[in-house]
Parts: structure tokens; sequence; C-alpha cells
């Protein structure tokens, strides 16, 4: 019986990914690894690593001869050496359209409780302040333009369900043609045109060395004073230094972060203690349906690999065998 390490998770149970390789005469290995050499270490014999956040590099590849395939449960894999996955054939999947939805709508809800100041009048109503005014001025969002950053599957989704409550949505994504954008989403060819027109930004990338750091002191320097920023994508993305200094200099009204650098977020955050900003745990992918798609789909990768050689979402193609 082929062998499974489950590198890590933090779900309740796993009789869902147990049952699924299982009747696939699969034998599942969980473990909780947060090194690359208690991945090593939990992995000898494995032929395929199930992962949630576990980094997968060269040492991993390297270390483990019998690895063939590696599944993500999420999107992004931004934890796995691909590069290095490639050069030794071996397959890379993840779950990239599970919670489309579920994303798109967390991030205009973010972008809403910003603009609204949801969070101030609750905290203002809770210490005994009732007004309307008591959370500052508001601007009526349909006056307001959106831009998003990245028009993927979530991208896109964010376009659709903003649309009707945004005057203008912009989006910039030099890697989509022009075909691909919807009648609805005016394109902009730069970050820093994006950053001049828009009112809200949505940050709806990938994190990888192209994206690492996109949105820093140039974008900020180009805003327009007053912005909104919303991230559900990859907090890597943010430069934060330079996030911190524009809410400093007052070019950011409202900050939504779903995602940050580092998760959590420390105690000791000025993140934390402005009130300016709103934080979630990163959980815009989250729902009871959301949540069992993607760990559905990332199992199915390995079991669809054991059986025809090849999984149903290929980040990298190999060329191990089962």
């Amino acid at each position: 019986m082929s062998k499974v390490l489950f590198a890590d998770c933090d779900f309740p149970d796993i009789e869902l990914e147990r049952t699924l390789l299982g009747d696939a005469g699969l034998e599942l290995v969980l473990a909780q690894c947060k090194t690359e050499e208690q991945v090593v270490a939990a992995g000898g014999g494995c032929a395929a690593i199930l992962l949630q956040y576990a980094p997968i590099g060269a040492r991993v590849v390297e270390g483990l001869p019998s690895l063939a395939i590696v599944s993500r449960i999420g999107a992004g894999y931004d934890t796995v050496d691909t590069a290095a996955c490639a050069r030794h054939g071996v397959w890379v999947a993840n779950s990239p359209d599970y919670g489309v939805g579920e994303v798109a709508t967390h991030a205009l809800a973010l972008a809403l409780a910003s603009l609204r100041n949801v969070a101030a009048y609750d905290r203002d109503v809770r210490a005994g302040r009732w007004h309307y005014l008591s959370a500052g001025v508001l601007r009526r969002p349909a006056e307001l333009t959106l831009g998003i950053i990245g028009l993927g599957r979530i991208g896109k989704r964010m376009a659709h369900v903003s649309r009707n409550v945004f005057k203008r949505v912009l989006a910039y994504d030099p890697y989509i043609i022009d075909g691909d954008f919807p009648a609805y989403v005016e394109r902009v060819r730069s970050l820093t045109e994006l950053a001049l027109a828009a009112d809200v930004v949505s940050i709806h990338t990938p994190l990888n060395d192209e994206t690492r750091g996109l949105v820093d002191a140039r974008f900020f320097a180009a805003a327009r004073p007053g912005m909104t920023l919303v991230n559900t994508a990859r907090g890597a993305v943010v430069a934060l230094p330079d996030l911190l200094k524009a809410l400093d200099a007052g070019i950011l009204r409202g900050v939504a972060l779903d995602v940050l650098p580092v998760e959590p977020v420390p105690a000791d955050s000025p993140l934390t203690r402005d009130p300016r900003v709103i934080l979630t745990p990163h959980a815009a992918f989250f729902s009871v349906e959301a949540e069992r798609e993607l760990r559905r789909k990332a199992a199915q990768n390995i079991v669809s690999w054991v059986r025809t050689g090849r999984p149903d979402y290929p980040v990298v193609t190999g060329t191990r065998s089962p």
C-alpha cells in the first residue's frame, strides 16, 4: 500500500481525507511539520505529500526519493519550491477554484465595513456613544472607484459582486488579455495608474517573486489621500512597513487585512492598535462548503494521480508515475 504524508493541518479531524485516500488503497500518515527537516523525518517511504502550510523545499525533494506528488490544500503554493519539484520530476497540484465566491464576498464585506466604519460604530455604541457622526465622515460608495490588483478567478468575481456597489471598477493585471476583461471592468496599464484613480483597492494576486512587496512605498506615493486598502490574497504582497507609513501619513483612511506577512498577527503589532485597521484571521476562504471542497480536491489530486498518472489540478507537470 502506497503511503501519503499529511504533513500538517489545523482541521478538527481528517476523516474526509482518510476516507477518500483509504478508498483508493492509500495509507495516510499524519504529522504536524513546521520545518523541512520534520517533513523529511515524517515522510520516509511516502509517494505523496498532502499539506496545508508545511514547507516543501529542495531539502524535502532530495531527502525523499520516493516522493512523486505534492498537493497543497489551497490555491496558493508559495510554501512549495516548484522549481525544485520540477527538476526532480515531482508533480505539484493545488485546489485553485474552491472558494472563489467566499474570498470575493469577504473582500467586499471588508471594503464596505471599512468605508462604513462598521467596527468603529460598534465600538462607540458599546462605549456609550450613540451618534451617527461618532465614527467620522463617510462617503457614498456609489461615488467611489474600486481598483482591483489581479484579475484571475477571484479578482473577476470581486469585480462582478462589486460592480453595482461602486461607480467604477478598474483592474490591473498584465497577464490577462483585453478580451478576458469583463465589459464592466476598465483596464489600467500600471499600478501607478490604478493608485491615482482608485478610492478602494482590493488585492487578488498570488504570491511569487514578482508580486512580493508589489504594493509598496511607490504605490502609496501615487495614491490619492483617503484610499482604503483591502488584502485577502497573501500578506507579503504588501510591504507592511510602507503600509504603516502610509497610515501615519494619512494616505490611507482605512485598511482591512485578512492576510499578513506573519500569521497570527504579533501581539505588539501596531496594526492591532490602530482603529482604522480591520483584521480577520486568514478566514476569507472559509465556509463549511468551501472547506470541504478545498480538502476534497486536494486529496483527490493524489487519488487521480494514483489512478491515471496525473492530478486533476497540476501546477507542475511531473514525470514520476504511480
